[in-house]
């Protein structure tokens, strides 16, 4: 795969390569490559994550399984009690109040039933690294025990546990992504931004 030298290559971290086969794409945003996932035309592609990137244009890679565009991450922080889960709760939906999350995710305050309850962040997969330095940017923290992962939400929507509140959070993105028309117009391009 060639990847054509790009101006400013710093301002592509986090987006992502897509290797078409007779062509690549550098640019592309989440919400676009899971698009072009969704059509059998594209069903090929290998997509890429822009990790890094330096000034001389080089840029380190790293490919992404089409399936994490297909599924959710979470991170999990429990309490023993109601009242520091709100905590945690309130502290995350003011996070986000000042400091705009990645992407659009969902928090639940949630309880077991066995004075055990749980303050759920729940996101689209491939944002994974930017919600955990979302987090440690924003200097989220909590004082009860945390897991993350796809198995973790897996099996927080099959314990069903009651949701106590529940919050949408949105993002303010960086890039506005292309869709339909738009966006297929565009894959023969070699840099997307």
């Amino acid at each position: 795969m060639k990847l054509h030298k790009v101006q400013n290559p710093q301002k592509y971290v986090g987006l992502y390569v897509v290797d078409f086969g007779e062509h690549s794409g550098t640019g592309f945003t989440a919400q676009e490559v899971a698009e072009l996932l969704e059509s059998e035309r594209f069903k090929h592609i290998k997509i890429y994550k822009i990790h890094n990137a330096y000034p001389d244009g080089r840029m380190e890679l790293k490919g992404v399984p089409k399936q994490t565009f297909e599924i959710e991450k979470g991170m999990f922080f429990y309490s023993s009690d109601l009242e520091s889960a709100q905590v945690n709760f309130k502290q995350l939906v003011n996070l986000a109040v000042k400091l705009a999350p990645p992407a659009r995710a969902k928090v639940h305050l949630a309880g077991y039933g066995d004075d055990r309850f749980v303050t759920a962040l729940i996101y689209p997969a491939e944002y994974d690294d930017q919600f955990s330095r979302w987090l440690i940017d924003g200097g989220y923290k909590t004082a009860g025990a945390a897991e993350g992962g796809i198995e973790v939400v897996q099996r927080y929507y099959d314990q069903r546990p009651q949701v106590l509140d529940r919050h949408q959070l949105f993002s303010q993105p960086a890039y506005q992504s292309r869709t339909g028309e738009q966006l297929l117009a565009s894959v023969k391009l070699s840099v997307q931004r």
